[in-house]
């Protein structure tokens, strides 16, 4: 599949069906259950209401692009993947940004610990201890600037394992 570009914006069904409409929320809804997510939890990391996030998932109302952008980064995706096939007004469509962010600071921090620790396998002793406490102080940092529950249990849980803790 070619992706489109900023110059070819993806096209969509002229016509929306009614199968159409509901299979975006019901994709929305999919989604969300393949996270482990609650209604709620999923409306907390869009900004929105949890009775926003029922409408969009039965269908009765249409999300607008930062939504959909949004929910397209939460669910590893493209914004257009996410309303590909479905009767997402084109105009949106040709507003949407081609590609979104799909991992979190807290992500991308413990990634980058993972692979310090390899790397520190082999490291002298006396270096391994001086990366070691960086990283402790940075997960700390940024535990205290997260609000998400789930992203503060994965840096408890890096802490709890990080050697010398």
């Amino acid at each position: 599949m070619q992706l489109p570009t900023p110059d070819d914006p993806p096209k969509m069904s002229p016509r929306p069906q009614a199968a159409e409409v509901a299979a975006l929320g019901l994709r929305i809804a999919m989604l969300r259950m393949g996270l482990g997510f609650t209604q709620q939890e999923l409306a907390e990391r869009l900004g929105i209401s949890r009775v926003a996030v029922s409408n969009l998932e039965s269908g009765r109302s249409i999300p607008g692009e930062r939504t959909v952008t949004l929910m397209a980064g939460l669910f590893r995706m493209e914004p257009f993947e996410l309303v590909q096939g479905t009767a997402y007004p084109q105009a949106k469509v040709d507003r949407l940004p081609l590609v979104t962010a799909k991992y979190t600071e807290v992500e991308l921090q413990l990634a980058l610990l993972e692979r310090d620790l390899r790397w520190l396998e082999s490291a002298p002793a006396e270096l391994a201890i001086e990366v070691i406490e960086g990283w402790q102080k940075a997960l700390r940092l940024l535990a205290e600037g997260t609000t998400d529950s789930r992203q503060l249990l994965i840096l408890r849980q890096a802490l709890d394992v990080l050697p010398g803790t």
